[in-house]
């Protein structure tokens, strides 16, 4: 293996676990979130509603990355 392959590989298992913990915190803002709608704080459950479609649109960012590095 070249260099650059064990640089590519090491860089995507590195995006991989950022990736994870992206999926984690999602998934923590996405239970405070019903939280707060159920307590009747709309206006900052609809706050964490759009930094939740921030974290999704940088995943599939972040996926593409990762497989591209992997193909490379």
């Amino acid at each position: 293996m070249s260099d650059n392959s064990d640089s590519n590989i090491a860089t995507a298992d590195a995006l991989t676990l950022l990736l994870q913990n992206q999926y984690a915190l999602g998934a923590a803002i996405e239970e405070v979130t019903k939280w707060l709608s159920d307590n009747g704080v709309e206006d900052v459950a609809l706050n964490a509603v759009t930094a939740m479609e921030t974290l999704d649109t940088n995943a599939q960012a972040l996926t593409d990355a990762i497989m591209w590095l992997r193909r490379s």
